[in-house]
Formats: structure tokens, C-alpha cells, sequence
């Protein structure tokens, strides 16, 4: 339920305008944040579409999801939003088939290891890690055993602690393949600290980096014990895109106005308020309109506040010219997905299980998820067909697909989902086939990315009337997303209402 403000407070609020420019999950949150409170809101959104990277797409009639497909459920932010805006009907957890690992040289794909810490393990010598790093990289990781504790805060990389102390074996057959999955970069570029909190004190208290993994696995464990059971990540019936209408739906219902094909070109300082100028596609309103072919047209709009929920570089490019020390701007991969749709029994047995992680530089694809594998409601969607998504780019690494035209990035999905799932797919299976493009955003757990998006963040802060959102500041993840877009717009909401 909405909370209503008390009414000499709603009457402030119906006078402050606030604009959002971008519609992805972060600007929806700052929207809603703001009309919650009575305050006139409008959403400026350049595509045809609300989402940003929860999108969706349509294969032969199966709607899925094109980008992210589920969140994390820590801190519990996203499963509050989802329960408040009625969807907590809709949430369901992942089957629990767990990933595989494929392209370790010399070696059939196998089961991930379960446990262990970005793919750190606690016992080098159990079955399911020796199966991968081999007896030789099992007894090179029992010397971490025998090596002198690091100090705290001694090894920053990720990648160079693992190598150091547990061998390259650990690091490029067991880590890498993990945080590229989950990071989209190498853990030499990792920082310790961000990653895996608490793994450098305990390396230093228990003396070793597979004790360090084992007690930090340990406290989890107990931790959960307390708390009722749950997955760590949990997805909507029905895909991620339900968040999005039901947050548009819900800033329609309080008030508020987003418009599509709305691509703002400037800001600039209008007294203490700001002027948005944008350029509005007449059939994003009204598709129906006999004039489909007309120019867009400009428009302006004056605001109170303007929050920024934009890919990065957009959003720097708005914010030159007002806001100082902005700093560097962080390389952001490139990432594509495509998403196949495939009529193939062979893969009714879920081969390898939910999906499969890759050794580095093993296949031209990073990973691959077996959608109908993971989501019960996605299996029932698609019938006796199935549906796999394979991810392609990484940190430093542009996507395999980047130069080809749709027609052959789906024939060279099809061909590393092959690889990968162990099973021959020939084209005729192919049922159908999309194509997303995403540039994420700089991974946070990059050594220095704490540290440059603490300085972009006090520099936008400094400037009046003035937020910016998303996960190029906040961190990739709609668990850390919506509650940076939510503190953010509560504190535009306090600059307009009491200072």
C-alpha cells in the first residue's frame, strides 16, 4: 500500500516538478519514489520501450525475458518493491539443477563445484574440484596450507591472492570462469574486499585461503539457520518485465507521466530549477497515428529536480557543463545475449543442468543459461520446446557477435550451445531466435571502481536538485539498483520539501 502525505506536505509536493530521464528499473524506482509523495513527475525515456536492461521478447509466441532474468534476494529491497507492487504471487525460485563448468583442457564438462567462494574452494582435494583442477593443481593448493598468513588488506587482486596462494590451476579453472560469469571480468581486476568481504580478515586470522573460504562458508551456513530457507536469486512468473509494467502502472495510477521515444538532448540551469530539452517521437504516444513517417519534434520541459537514471555515458553527457570532478569514465563491456528458442528432445534430460560457466578463452561464448532448465514458469510457457540464452563479451573482451548480422549471431549461438550442452542442435531446430545488446556497466567490485563512484557520487550530490541512478553508480544488480534509486530520490525529495 502507498502511503498518503499529510496534506500540508502533498500541497508542497503537487508544486515541485520532477523530471527522470531514463526507464530503466533505477529512473521507474526514482519516479515512483517522487509521485509517491504527490510531486508532479515526468519520465523521459529515449527508447520505445520502458525497462532498460529487463526487457522482453517475444519467440514465436513465448514471451521471456531478453535481459536479466531474476535478482538477487539479498537485503531483501527487491522483494519488498515486487510485494508492494502485488506481485508477490509471481515470484519463483530457480530449480535447483545447478551450473556446469566446460572447456577446463582435456576435460568433459562437470558439475560446478558446490561451496567454496568465487569459485575458491575450502578443500582442494574433495571429488568435485579435483575432477577439475587435477591431483597435481589439488596438491599445489594444499601449499596455501603451509605458506605464512597476508596481512589485512595486503593482496587487493582478487586473481593475484588466488594464484599466490592456492596456484594457477584454482584461479583459471575454477575462479575465472566464475566471476567473468557473474562479474563479466578477470579476478586479476577484482577487488578482494568488494567480491568477497570478509575473505582477506579471515585469510589473517585462520591462516590460510581455503580455511578462510571454509569458516566464511561456515558462518553463512549458520546465518541461513536463522533465516527462513530461500534461493539466493528469485525471478517473476512470467519474466522480469512484470516489474516494469507494474511499476509504470503504478506511477500512472499516483499521477505521474512517462513518455517513450522522449530523447533529452540537454540541461541546462533554469534560476534555481532546471530546463530539460528533449526530442519526442510522436508514434511512441500514438502508434496508431496516420502520420508514422513524421519528424520528431523538440520540446521542453521545466523542472524543480532532474534525476539522471541513464547508461553512463549518456548521463555524463548531461552532466557536463554542471557538475565538477566528475572524474574518469569506467570502461563498460559489452555484452550480448541471444536468446534461442529451440525444438530439441535431446535436452528434455537438462544435459547440464541450469546452465554452464566456460573457462576463459575455452569458447567463444562466456556462458550459457538453459532458461527452461532454471524457471519452472518459462518450461510450461514454451510447451515441449526449449529455451537457451547465451551470453557472449566481457571486460576488455568485446562480444563474438558484435560484427555479424542477427541471422549468424543465432547460427553461432547455435553452434556454442551446442559445444557447450554436449548435445548436436542442426538449424531445423532452430525454431526462432533474439538479439539483445547491452553496455554494462563497470563491474563495482573493479579495484578503484569504490573509490571513483564515491567521488562521481559526492560531486552530483554537491549540485542542487540534482541525483543521478543506475548501475553504473550504483552497482550492477537490481539488488543494489533500487535501493540506491530509492535513497537517491528521497534525498531529492528532502532538497525540494524542506530546505
Amino acid at each position: 500500500m502507498t502511503a498518503h502525505p499529510e496534506p500540508e506536505l502533498a500541497g508542497r509536493a503537487a508544486e515541485r516538478h520532477v523530471v527522470v530521464v531514463g526507464g530503466g528499473v533505477a529512473g521507474l524506482v526514482a519516479a515512483r519514489e517522487c509521485v509517491k509523495l504527490g510531486m508532479r513527475v515526468t519520465l523521459l525515456e529515449a527508447a520505445d520501450e520502458l525497462g532498460g536492461a529487463v526487457r522482453r521478447a517475444d519467440i514465436d509466441g513465448v514471451r521471456l525475458d531478453a535481459g536479466a532474468e531474476s535478482y538477487a534476494t539479498r537485503g531483501g529491497h527487491v522483494r519488498k518493491l515486487v510485494g508492494e507492487l502485488g506481485l508477490a504471487d509471481r515470484v519463483q525460485t530457480p530449480a535447483a539443477g545447478g551450473a556446469w563448468l566446460a572447456g577446463v583442457p582435456g576435460q568433459e564438462p562437470s558439475p560446478l563445484p558446490k561451496g567454496g567462494i568465487l569459485g575458491i574452494p575450502a578443500n582442494p582435494f574433495v571429488d568435485d574440484v579435483r575432477q577439475i583442477i587435477g591431483w597435481r593443481g589439488a596438491w599445489r593448493a594444499y601449499v596455501d596450507r603451509l605458506r605464512p598468513p597476508l596481512t589485512i588488506g595486503h593482496e587487493r587482486s582478487l586473481g593475484r591472492l588466488v594464484r599466490s596462494r592456492m596456484g594457477a590451476r584454482v584461479l583459471e579453472r575454477l575462479v575465472a570462469p566464475v566471476v567473468s560469469g557473474v562479474y563479466s571480468a578477470h579476478p586479476d581486476d577484482v577487488d578482494v574486499d568488494v567480491a568477497a568481504p570478509g575473505l582477506n580478515a579471515a585469510l589473517t586470522r585462520v591462516g590460510s585461503l581455503s580455511g578462510a573460504v571454509d569458516a566464511l562458508t561456515g558462518q553463512q551456513q549458520a546465518a541461513r539457520k536463522d533465516k527462513a530457507p530461500g534461493s539466493a536469486v528469485e525471478g517473476l512468473v512470467g519474466g522480469m518485465s512484470t516489474l516494469v509494467d507494474a511499476l509504470h502502472a503504478d506511477i500512472e495510477k499516483l499521477g505521474g507521466l512517462a513518455r517513450t521515444g522522449a530523447a533529452v538532448e540537454s540541461l541546462t540551469r533554469d534560476g534555481v530549477g532546471w530546463m530539460v530539452v528533449f526530442t519526442a517521437d510522436a508514434d511512441a504516444e500514438e502508434p496508431d497515428a496516420a502520420a508514422s513517417d513524421s519528424e520528431p519534434e523538440q520540446e521542453s520541459l521545466s523542472a524543480d529536480a532532474v534525476i539522471i537514471a541513464t547508461a553512463e555515458g549518456a548521463a555524463r553527457a548531461l552532466l557536463d557543463g554542471h557538475v565538477s570532478g566528475l572524474g574518469d569514465a569506467g570502461a563498460s563491456p559489452e555484452i550480448e545475449i541471444v536468446t534461442l528458442l529451440l525444438d530439441a528432445p535431446a535436452l528434455d534430460a537438462a544435459p547440464r543442468g541450469t546452465g554452464v560457466l566456460t573457462v576463459p578463452g575455452s569458447f567463444m561464448a562466456k556462458a550459457l543459461t538453459h532458461a527452461t532448465a532454471k524457471w519452472a514458469w518459462l518450461r510450461e510457457a514454451a510447451g515441449a520446446r526449449h529455451v537457451v540464452r547465451v551470453s557472449f563479451g566481457s571486460q576488455g573482451e568485446p562480444a563474438a557477435t558484435a560484427a555479424l548480422d542477427d541471422d549468424a549471431a543465432a547460427r553461432l549461438a547455435l553452434d556454442q550451445a551446442s559445444a557447450m550442452l554436449g548435445v548436436e542442435l542442426s538449424d531445423a531446430q532452430l525454431v526462432g531466435a533474439h538479439r539483445a545488446r547491452f553496455t554494462q556497466s563497470q563491474p563495482a567490485s573493479l579495484i578503484g571502481a569504490a573509490e571513483r563512484r564515491a567521488a562521481t557520487r559526492m560531486a552530483v550530490q554537491a549540485v542542487p536538485g540534482l541525483a543521478v541512478v543506475g548501475a553504473w553508480l550504483a552497482g550492477t544488480g537490481l539488488a543494489q539498483v533500487v535501493p540506491d534509486a530509492t535513497a537517491e530520490a528521497d534525498r531529492v525529495r528532502r532538497h525540494l520539501l524542506w530546505d
